[in-house]
């Protein structure tokens, strides 16, 4: 059987159907599943975050070593220096990342890369306005709080050196935020474990002395932190303005735009006011367990650092959550925002819950690591076994926290702040002028707990992410 030729039709090349679109390339963020993403994007916070929970043990040893006063120095100045780095990291931090995530979800790479700079320039200032208010205010303050003789100097000689360069760890967690805000966990996260370990060499390098190094005490551990900030920042300004991150900040012929600063501080402004209502909380409880004397005091210490240590894990999971949230919330995705915020808040929940559970049941497993003294042992197993169950509750409002703020709408979250101290200092004042025992007080502070998580929760159910609704177009009648 012959060959059959078929002719060849000539077609214009003017006519040829066009080659089908390339599809869109996916970001993960936007398009991946949640719980996968959600925590490839939280385990390198978490190994950095323990990372920092070592600097605090390693600088309470080594800062043992200088004496009792310098012990008592540091507990004097801990507060103001947790505050800076809460302020600029989960609260300012978070803001900036929510900002640039919601332009990035948006597709608006131009607006993202202004953002940054405008960010930049927001951290500058607050870092300036915490060096001046420390170094002209710090030492009265300081003096309030209850410093005396050698402890107050060695207090203000760590002060002036570490808040007389508070810019530098206010640029870092900003840094951190914009990189955060494109979705790169890693770097930042990298960061913060590599300026641990400088942090821990240089602090106590500096600190204690070493060969022909001069042994400079409080001033020395506050320039080791600050000279391990300033690695990181040199790294991360390279990474940024060399164009290896999806943005880079508009700097060269930058207009200052009110806007950009609002979009930004909006959220970031408003989220400072919960670590310092934290930090408040703290203070007020800690105040009214004084007077059940040293041992109780002590307890109630060894019960709160299993608190922090455990809440890093929250804050891991929510600052993960923070580029999730805003970039939906920018694609007008809200469904696919709010299921990232409740896999967030459940898996904080889980994690922080399970954790503290196992130690309320097992309290000596953790006591057994600070003390061996027979009444600080009894007061920390009473309040491990009242509280620590709830501090799965604290999780959810880590959770929530932060996935307002890529959401931009922080105020709830803020105000179950607000509850919690009122909570607290309402519920004191009424157990101090009723006979109250240190049990009592512990009941207190469980029950705070499930009060800001339940808050946090019924804030994000309550406040709208998207848009307002637009009225429909009032349609005329067409004419007959």
């Amino acid at each position: 059987m012959s060959d059959l030729g078929v002719a060849e039709i000539p077609v214009d090349e003017d006519e040829r159907p066009l080659p089908p679109p390339a599809a869109p390339v996916k970001n993960a963020l936007l398009d991946g599943p949640i719980l996968r993403t959600l925590l490839w994007l939280a385990w390198p916070n978490a190994i950095a975050l323990t990372a920092g929970t070592c600097v605090v043990i390693a600088e309470t040893s080594y800062i043992g070593r200088l004496g009792v006063e310098s012990l008592a120095a540091m507990a004097l100045v801990f507060p103001t220096v947790i505050l800076t780095m809460t302020m600029s990291g989960g609260a300012m931090g978070g803001g900036v990342a929510s900002a640039i995530a919601r332009a990035l979800g948006a597709g608006d790479l131009d607006r993202a890369s202004t953002l940054a700079a405008h960010a930049l320039l927001i951290g500058f200032c607050f870092g300036l306005t915490f060096m001046l208010g420390m170094l002209i205010f710090g030492p009265k303050l300081l003096e309030l709080l209850g410093g005396r003789g050698n402890v107050l100097t060695q207090a203000i000689a760590y002060t002036q050196i570490f808040f007389g360069g508070a810019v530098v760890p206010w640029l870092m967690n900003t840094m951190s935020g914009i990189l955060r805000g494109t979705g790169n966990m890693k770097l930042p996260s990298l960061m913060m474990l590599s300026s641990a370990i400088c942090q821990i060499i240089l602090g106590g390098t500096l600190g204690l002395g070493f060969g022909p190094i001069p042994q400079l005490g409080m001033r020395g551990v506050a320039a080791g932190s600050l000279i391990a900030y300033l690695i990181s920042i040199s790294v991360m300004t390279w990474y940024l303005f060399s164009g290896r991150a999806r943005i880079v900040p508009k700097i060269r012929g930058l207009r200052i735009r009110w806007a950009m600063f609002i979009d930004i501080l909006k959220v970031g402004a408003i989220a400072c006011f919960s670590p310092l209502q934290s930090v408040l909380t703290i203070s007020i409880f800690t105040h009214m367990l004084a007077s059940f004397g040293t041992e109780v005091l002590a307890g109630y210490g060894i019960g709160a650092r299993l608190e922090f240590m455990l809440t890093s894990i929250s804050f891991a999971v929510g600052i993960a959550s923070v580029p999730m949230v805003g970039m939906a919330v920018g694609a007008q995705r809200i469904a696919r925002a709010r299921k990232i915020a409740w896999t967030s808040g459940l898996v904080a929940f889980a994690s922080v819950g399970t954790f503290a559970t196992f130690i309320a049941i097992f309290p000596d497993i953790w006591v057994n690591l600070f003390t061996d003294d027979t009444s600080v042992r009894a007061a920390s197993r009473q309040y491990l076994s009242t509280a620590a169950p709830m501090y799965a509750f604290l999780g959810l409002a880590t959770a929530m926290y932060f996935s307002s703020q890529g959401a931009a709408k922080v105020i709830g979250p803020v105000m179950a702040q607000t509850a919690r101290l009122l909570f607290i200092g309402a519920g004191g004042w009424w157990l101090s002028t009723h006979d109250a025992t240190a049990q009592n007080f512990f009941m207190l502070a469980a029950a705070s707990m499930v009060l800001l998580g339940v808050l946090s929760c019924a804030s994000v159910i309550l406040t709208r992410w998207g848009p307002k609704p637009q009225p429909a177009p009032a349609v005329k009648p067409a004419l007959l």
